[in-house]
């Protein structure tokens, strides 16, 4: 943010400011139009980060601030067409994951097989949030003990196995699977640099990571094309027959801000005292 400040002779707050203002017309433009997903096969996962300060040293900021600690992103992917369903900010508890998965199940036109990790939340969460209408299993990895060069690493252990648990419904064995999310969550890790481990990069303020977020999953999903696909996520689950650039949300925040100052034009309008 601060090379393109010196780049453009700018203020870093008016970057900042741009990036926010994007971030909440992507926020916007996601939650409208990825909607009706005619997919039938979703995963979803947590993906770990955190703001501001890891967790154990929350207590002792010198200038704490809301929203401090572990962030986990939540994510729900259409395996099909690859298209981010849906993304949440929050904990990893039961009122993430209830929000979350309602989420998900407000923005699918027809029943799914669904995917989770075995995270107990997601017990609660997809029962509240389909009831009966959905498959659903959870596939559970076990891990062999870590060897002593690994203690203390990021790594996990060896994966010695898996295990497949259908919850509800009648899902298929074959498609019981979280491997396509794990790998968009790879992703992300790689392609957004709040994501990187053991470096400074980390967000600020959630806020910035919620904008942030908004930002890649409408690259993602509109603007960048999927290798084996071919085309752009949202081209492949029929939400749009274009590809989009960045000049499409720029018109959209432009057209955005002229509304907003009209709404203010009309408002002090109504606040003036008239007179015969």
């Amino acid at each position: 943010m601060r090379s393109i400040s010196r780049i453009c002779d700018v203020s870093i707050n008016t970057v900042s400011k741009l990036l926010e203002e994007a971030g909440e017309v992507c926020a916007s433009f996601h939650d409208e139009h990825v909607r009706g997903v005619k997919g039938s096969r979703v995963q979803v996962d947590e993906i770990w980060s955190f703001t501001a300060a890891k967790q154990k040293n929350v207590a002792v900021m010198k200038k704490p601030i809301d929203g401090a600690g572990d962030t986990w992103t939540w994510t729900a992917l259409e395996a099909d067409t690859k298209l981010i369903v849906s993304f949440f900010v929050g904990g990893r508890d039961s009122d993430s994951a209830k929000r979350f998965m309602g989420d998900v199940a407000s923005r699918l036109a027809a029943r799914v097989q669904l995917t989770s990790d075995g995270h107990k939340a997601y017990l609660d969460a997809v029962e509240g949030a389909f009831g009966a209408d959905v498959d659903y299993a959870q596939l559970v990895k076990m891990y062999g003990a870590s060897p002593e060069s690994m203690k203390g690493r990021y790594s996990p252990a060896e994966c010695t196995g898996i295990k497949k648990t259908p919850i509800e419904g009648k899902p298929d064995p074959k498609h019981i699977s979280t491997s396509f999310v794990e790998r968009q969550n790879l992703s992300m890790r790689m392609g957004m640099r709040r994501f990187t481990r053991l470096t400074n990069a980390f967000s600020k303020k959630v806020g910035n990571h919620i904008h942030a977020l908004a930002l890649y999953f409408v690259h993602y999903n509109w603007m960048r094309i999927h290798k084996t696909l071919r085309v752009t996520p949202a081209m492949a689950a029929g939400l749009t027959g274009k590809l989009m650039g960045w000049e499409d949300i720029i018109t959209i925040m432009d057209a955005d801000e002229k509304d907003t100052l009209a709404r203010k034009r009309a408002a002090m309008l109504d606040e003036l005292p008239y007179s015969n």
